[in-house]
């Protein structure tokens, strides 16, 4: 049997080609660009509007960061919070920390009726933050080691900013010239004993808060020994509690 052949389909056959119209996977990408400028300029916004409102500690720490990457990092440590690897407090840069103090101590919601109780001075030692007493009992309740709200919360907004340092710290206790009631230098509870338990308390506040438990290198009673006002010895700023911010002695 002859076989059939089916003549050859040679008529020109049409082509259908789709062209990416620039909303797909293959192409106009520049919306990802303009979007991510876009991103990166919010970014940056919200970055300065940041630092506008941080604190003198931050703009000091990102300004000396900028100025010497490395040489800032060997000197300020990045550790964690509370590792003592902050700046340490010398003759230099004493003024420095003073303010970053003062301004942590100045977000306190009270600090405008605790701030001429709040004195600063430098001393051969170190940075010294005395806790001046009124005659209502500022920090301590009168007569006694307990300390007051006031005492509590200052002493907290302190612990995390000095608890960040390398720094060696002493705390003091002082007492004004009025005697307790039946209180002998061999029996009874005197200003020694009331100048000593003041500063242990404010040392436990202090640990409580973020001061780690080397920091803290002497505990010191002076009773009324070593007055704030020699010309009063009874006024009330005589008692206090004095913390101590050691220069470094190497």
């Amino acid at each position: 049997m002859p076989k059939l052949s089916l003549p050859e389909d040679t008529a020109p056959r049409a082509q259908i080609r789709f062209r990416n119209a620039g909303g797909g996977h293959g192409g106009g990408g520049a919306w990802k660009v303009a979007y991510a400028d876009f991103v990166t300029a919010l970014m940056a916004m919200f970055i300065v509007l940041w630092l506008m409102n941080s604190s003198t500690k931050v703009k000091s720490s990102i300004s000396g960061y900028f100025r010497d990457p490395r040489g800032f990092t060997h000197t300020l440590g990045a550790g964690p919070g509370s590792a003592g690897e902050g700046l340490v407090v010398g003759r230099r840069n004493v003024a420095d920390i003073r303010k970053q103090l003062e301004s942590a101590l100045r977000a306190m919601p009270e600090f405008d009726k605790l701030r001429d109780n709040v004195k600063f001075s430098v001393t051969g030692e170190g940075l010294r933050i005395d806790l001046l007493e009124n005659d209502q009992g500022m920090f301590f309740v009168t007569g006694s080691p307990a300390p007051t709200a006031s005492g509590q919360e200052l002493l907290s907004v302190l612990a995390r900013e000095i608890g960040t340092l390398p720094n060696s710290l002493v705390i003091e206790g002082h007492t004004d010239a009025s005697p307790f009631r039946k209180s002998r230098p061999t029996e009874g509870y005197s200003n020694w004993e009331l100048a000593a338990d003041r500063a242990n308390a404010a040392r436990r506040l202090l640990h409580s808060f973020g001061v780690r438990a080397e920091q803290v290198v002497e505990v010191r009673g002076y009773a009324d020994q070593q007055p704030f006002n020699e010309k009063n010895r009874f006024d009330a700023r005589n008692r206090r509690v004095s913390v101590v911010v050691k220069f470094p002695t190497a």
